[in-house]
């Protein structure tokens, strides 16, 4: 085994590549850029190198920093994590060519699986059954709306070079086509460098199952089961599980061996992820799954199928790199309960699960789970990086005991100074369609209203509030710091003003507080008041504040956080009517539409195609409307 590894990644998948690094007794190198010189990750390595500023194309994605960090402090290997170089030819062939160890396959397996229609048509080849569409080279706007006619409404749009929902959009009927595809174009030219596409045939009840491979260097491949990864929203998974709810014997060795000959087909080594489409219309067949994709990395969710095998996949990918033999032959490998990986992210369900940066002002994390951060108290979530805070992964030994046993864990979870999904995700976990397992990659916009939590606080959580308060100034000696709710010509010296869904609300003060109910103060000056696994977020009244806001929410557009502003859809002087697009912000990696809260006239725009942003700037400005 090498003595030293250096990890090409950051947050989370460094620190997990790490801890199995430090039990086989590997010393870690980390990677940061000026964003992360604090970071979780940083702190654990043995030694740690900048690479750069903030944004990843200038530092994590410079793999000749990386090389150059890995021969400065002896590393004789890397690990990609997943993301950024991970699936990389020509960062895999530069760290052969500087005699460093890649952790992952060889850079031929990655280009063959790297562009989706090239994969497609070697799986045909192969004789694994590929989903219908259209691969060729031909990317004229014409012949892509032609092919999407011929195959049927409604299409996926994918990018070849795509992942993680970048570059893909669902499109409904020929009409929406031109629009759809301009902006999947231009979002993956962003997010990979190459904005060609492939068409093919949207399933009616998709469900999304992959299989976890695993290959070495003396001939030998396995596959460790399935993953069903159905929840998803925009396109980006937010649970899985392992195995996939009812799947027959049959459908899983038939599955298994697809995958294990797509990994032959391209000579694989390392972990690898074999993504299939399942028509769940009427039950899982073993004839109704057609291959997808390829992801030549270890993936986000591998938790999940550690838990259920007992094997560790991290210590298997180092083993294989170092030349070894597989840790495990097929008939070795068995499965063991059940396990479901929940995605804690800084985003806001109710908001179309747009990111919300800030810093984690409260960071409770669950025990009697297994926990995968990069993340600790104090630190910010930035605009540069995918907004994950956490993976919480629940094992048991049925479906139902390990999705109660992870709605609990979830419900002991405490974020504030930022949204977070975390009570999206409790909901979602007590879903009944969820637990008798009716799932597809639409259940989540279909069950959307009943898993959105009540964002205004109730009675409980406004009297726990209220509590804090009074206590809060019993601990001050200063007058000012007063929260009894005098007011010069006001209310009662026995209320406190909160704003509500911007209403002003007088409280009045309760005698006790009720119990479950953890409240603190905020830097901005909110209260946070956290209860189940829900924070809710309570603005004290301010008169002076109030008087300088009015016109806030009605009479423009901001952006909700930092970016770049790709696309400009109206134009001064133009009637807009509801929910109509008028801008497209590029941020985090995503492009989010900017729409129109009411029927408006536009007074001004103020912003153009190109700007990069802060959060808060007005992209458009209404005119006031006549009384």
């Amino acid at each position: 085994m090498f003595s030293a590894l250096l990890i090409a990644n950051r947050a989370e998948i460094a620190c997990r590549v790490m801890r199995t690094a430090r039990r086989l007794g590997v010393a870690t190198v980390a990677v940061y850029s000026d964003a992360d010189k604090d970071a979780a990750h940083v702190a654990m390595a043995d030694k740690a190198v900048r690479l750069g500023p903030a944004p990843a194309r200038e530092s994590y994605l410079r793999g000749d920093l990386i090389l150059e960090a890995a021969k400065a402090t002896g590393a004789q290997a890397i690990h990609p994590g997943y993301g950024f170089l991970s699936e990389n030819a020509e960062f895999a062939e530069g760290c052969a060519r500087a005699g460093v160890t890649f952790v992952g396959p060889p850079p031929g397996a990655i280009r063959a699986m790297g562009l989706k229609d090239r994969a497609k048509a070697l799986m045909t080849k192969a004789g694994v059954a590929v989903v219908p569409g259209y691969l060729g080279e031909d990317q004229s706007p014409k012949r892509l709306a032609q092919e999407a006619d011929k195959i049927g409404y409604p299409v996926l749009i994918k990018a070849v070079a795509g992942g993680g929902g970048k570059g893909m959009r669902k499109v409904e009927r020929a009409a929406d086509f031109a629009a759809a595809l301009d902006s999947a174009k231009r979002e993956a030219k962003s997010a990979f460098g190459d904005d060609n596409v492939l068409i093919e045939k949207y399933v009616a009840r998709p469900r999304h199952i992959e299989v976890q491979v695993f290959a070495d260097n003396h001939g030998n491949a396995v596959h460790l089961f399935e993953r069903d990864c159905s929840l998803q929203r925009r396109h980006q998974k937010v649970i899985e599980e392992a195995p996939a709810p009812g799947m027959p014997a049959e459908m899983r060795a038939a599955m298994g061996a697809a995958a294990v000959k797509a990994a032959l087909a391209v000579g694989y080594s390392g972990a690898g992820t074999v993504e299939f489409i399942a028509d769940a219309s009427q039950g899982l067949k073993p004839d109704r799954f057609w291959f997808m994709e390829m992801n030549t990395r270890l993936q986000v969710e591998h938790p999940v199928t550690e838990a259920i095998t007992g094997f560790d996949l991290v210590e298997w990918q180092l083993r294989v790199a170092d030349g070894e033999k597989l840790p495990a032959m097929q008939t070795d490998i068995r499965i063991h309960g059940h396990a479901i990986e929940a995605r804690l992210y800084a985003e806001d369900p109710a908001t179309g699960f747009l990111p919300s940066i800030g810093t984690l002002e409260r960071l409770r994390l669950p025990a009697g789970v297994r926990v995968d951060s990069g993340v600790r108290e104090g630190d910010a979530v930035t605009p540069y990086y995918d907004p994950m805070i956490a993976k919480v992964i629940a094992h048991d030994g049925s479906r139902k005991s390990a999705a109660a046993k992870l709605a609990g864990a979830l419900k002991q979870t405490q974020v504030a100074g930022l949204r977070t999904n975390n009570a999206f995700l409790i909901r979602a976990l007590q879903a009944p369609d969820f637990l008798a397992g009716e799932i597809d990659t639409g259940f989540i916009e279909r069950h959307l209203d009943a898993l959105l939590p009540a964002r205004e606080p109730d009675d409980d959580v406004l009297a726990a509030a209220t509590q804090f308060l009074a206590q809060e100034h019993k601990r001050s000696a200063d007058p000012w710091d007063a929260r009894d709710g005098f007011r010069l010509g006001g209310v009662s010296r026995q209320a406190i003003e909160f704003v509500i869904a911007d209403e002003r609300v007088a409280v009045p003060i309760a005698a006790g507080a009720p119990e479950g109910i953890d409240v603190m103060r905020l830097q901005n000056g909110d209260l946070a008041a956290m209860r189940d696994g829900e924070t809710f977020v309570l603005k004290l009244y301010d008169p002076m504040e109030s008087a300088g806001s009015h016109g806030v929410a009605s009479d423009r557009i901001a952006t909700p956080m930092p970016g770049k502003i790709v696309q400009i859809l109206v134009k001064e002087g133009e009637r807009v009517k509801k929910g109509q697009p008028l801008a497209v912000l590029e941020a985090m990696k995503m492009e989010h539409t900017l729409a129109a809260p009411a029927e408006a006239t536009v007074e001004a725009v103020q912003v153009v195609a190109g700007d990069q942003v802060a959060e808060g700037t007005v992209v458009v400005r209404f005119a006031k409307e006549a009384a």
